[in-house]
């Protein structure tokens, strides 16, 4: 029961964490700095963006550093500032492969980063270009690799706690999403992180709960490491069926995607949403990234009026997909064909936001005239061919004739 009520405990305040903005206000008055620098431990799942603030620091200080380290008192440190504190990142451009320095923004005094990666996991702290420091954090970023999958529909079941003598490994889960769709079918998902209980985690790492951290904390001592790894992060599907939002009658024309009608040898009305064009060659790969999405939201993808469920297309359902929905929400169409030219939909948070039309292109086949420089290269080359057979040809039979020549004379 103990176990239990930590769970739930840090699934609440994972979810206040990672969606609230702290209101700054006068905080810096109320917050008094720890007089011996602590870690706060705070767990993410790989491409998701976090905010780090700055909980306390000394009033006259008017703008504030941020320095990453992989490992405590390491030499390697990373300035993550521009000294002013007014690093600005535009979201929408950042790639989840690029460096942490390109991923990052400073705003309020609080540091952001964008689509972490697990290499982002470590020691962030926040201090003056001087070198003094006043709050600290341990950022555990969990991969999404091996990530486990359970889908409710089919009778799975999430991973249950795993018990050895020093510790217990347990799963933290977040709030379930909202219905990814409205008036149809839908699914929804939950997040659950990795957690490890034992009284020997080191007492500079502070969580919410005593004998409580993320499994990829630097709070667990290193003897823990191989058996913590053998436990991932895991995700919960599930259907739902939830109301779409009331809104103005359509004009006339105008129908949702989830009740088109066809007609017989009339083509359905697209929905009216944001819509845009991409051209993209065959035995290629593409992705498609739902405007304005993040991983933790609830994202569902059609193509056309075809319902691309995770639980058939999610990646790792099987094997060798070459059309699959990853657990950023990003769908891939890989080796690209010609019937994967349709128009695919978006859904986010429970409604239709954007429509993606892609065409394969083919380049059309030409006929070749005999002025083409390939035409020429070509009849130049079965020319010189022809003409050097020709010669093979006329030096054999010359070479016999000359032999039979030969051999009359030396009859006579």
């Amino acid at each position: 029961m103990r176990l239990l009520g930590a769970t739930i405990l840090l699934s609440l305040l994972d979810v206040l964490q990672a969606f609230a903005i702290e209101k700054k206000g006068d905080v810096f008055k109320k917050t008094a700095c720890p007089a011996f620098l602590v870690f706060e431990n705070v767990a993410y799942l790989a491409d998701m963006t976090f905010e780090l603030p700055c909980k306390c620091k000394p009033e006259e200080t008017l703008s504030v550093v941020w320095y990453f380290q992989k490992n405590l008192h390491s030499h390697e440190t990373t300035v993550l500032t521009d000294f002013n504190g007014t690093v600005i990142v535009d979201s929408k451009q950042v790639r989840a492969g690029s460096d942490l320095l390109k991923r990052f923004s400073i705003r309020l005094f609080s540091l952001i980063v964008f689509r972490a990666q697990v290499r982002d996991s470590g020691h962030y702290l926040c201090g003056t270009k001087e070198g003094f420091f006043f709050y600290g954090y341990d950022v555990d970023v969990q991969p999404t690799r091996k990530i486990t999958v359970a889908f409710l529909d089919k009778d799975q079941h999430v991973q249950e706690d795993h018990k050895e003598k020093e510790f217990t490994l347990f799963t933290t889960f977040w709030d379930w999403t909202r219905c990814d769709r409205c008036g149809v079918r839908g699914e929804q998902r939950r997040i659950g992180l990795c957690y490890v209980q034992s009284p020997q985690l080191k007492p500079r790492y502070r969580t919410a709960l005593p004998n409580v951290s993320s499994c990829g904390s630097r709070a667990v001592p290193k003897p823990f490491g191989p058996l913590i790894r053998l436990r991932s992060p895991e995700v919960a599907v599930r259907s739902c069926l939830a109301p779409c939002p009331q809104k103005e009658a359509p004009e006339e024309g105008v129908q949702s995607i989830s009740n088109i009608v066809y007609k017989l040898g009339k083509k359905p009305e697209l929905p009216r949403v944001p819509m845009q064009y991409h051209k993209q060659p065959p035995r290629t790969d593409l992705v498609i990234r739902c405007p304005g999405a993040r991983p933790e939201h609830a994202v569902a993808w059609d193509k056309g009026s075809a319902r691309l469920y995770r639980a058939h297309y999610l990646v790792g359902v099987r094997k060798d997909m070459r059309v699959f929905i990853d657990h950023g929400n990003h769908l891939h169409l890989q080796r690209l064909r010609r019937r994967d030219k349709a128009t695919y939909f978006c859904w986010l948070e429970g409604e239709l936001v954007a429509g993606f039309q892609l065409t394969v292109t083919f380049e059309p086949r030409r006929q070749r005239s005999l002025s083409d420089p390939e035409s020429i290269f070509v009849m130049r080359a079965v020319g010189i061919s022809f003409a050097i057979i020709v010669g093979i040809f006329f030096l054999i039979h010359l070479s016999q004739c000359r032999s039979g020549v030969f051999r009359k004379v030396a009859k006579l």
